[in-house]
């Protein structure tokens, strides 16, 4: 579906951009077509600030992505949800991201979480930026308390796994 998103916006490099932040950000279109977060409107011209381009390029892409029915069906909808992994340390969280050696190959999360599991963590916050948007792909995972010892080599050591950072 991503790469159907981006190539609907293939024509407009410009217009690509703007959807490429909309979708690393969770931000959605209102009814309006308006950019918002949330239900909370985001002026197009800080969008266009954040990425160097100009308000009417924001104005114009959410606009058309209103006319397109998949589209709006996805950007009416977007929710954004919090990243906890800046605030995990003063949480009492721990932080663990894994950079895959193919972030296409499946198993990786689960993968993970079966090690987390087997020592008795709770996961708090788990995601997975999609490789189509980022140009380092990674699994974030935040769970409840320190690390046991062994824990991140067992990670590491999973094949699916190029680097770990905490």
């Amino acid at each position: 579906m991503w790469s159907d998103i981006i190539h609907e916006f293939a024509d407009s490099p410009s217009q690509s951009k703007v959807v490429r932040f909309l979708l690393e950000n969770g931000f959605g279109i209102n009814e309006a077509g308006r950019v918002a977060c949330n239900g909370i409107e985001i002026p197009a011209t800080q969008i266009a600030k954040a990425i160097g381009s100009d308000r009417r390029v924001v104005d114009a892409t959410a606009h058309r992505i209103l006319t397109i029915p998949s589209l709006r069906e996805i950007f009416t909808r977007m929710r954004a949800t919090p990243d906890l992994s800046n605030v995990a340390e003063s949480l009492g969280l721990a932080v663990i991201t894994v950079l895959p050696n193919n972030a296409s190959e499946r198993g990786i999360v689960g993968a993970a979480v079966m090690v987390l599991n087997h020592h008795h963590l709770s996961i708090r916050q788990i995601f997975v930026t999609d490789a189509q948007f980022s140009e380092e792909p990674k699994l974030v995972i935040i769970v409840d308390g320190a690390l046991p010892h062994g824990v991140i080599d067992e990670i590491r050591s999973l094949p699916q796994v190029k680097k770990i950072i905490i």
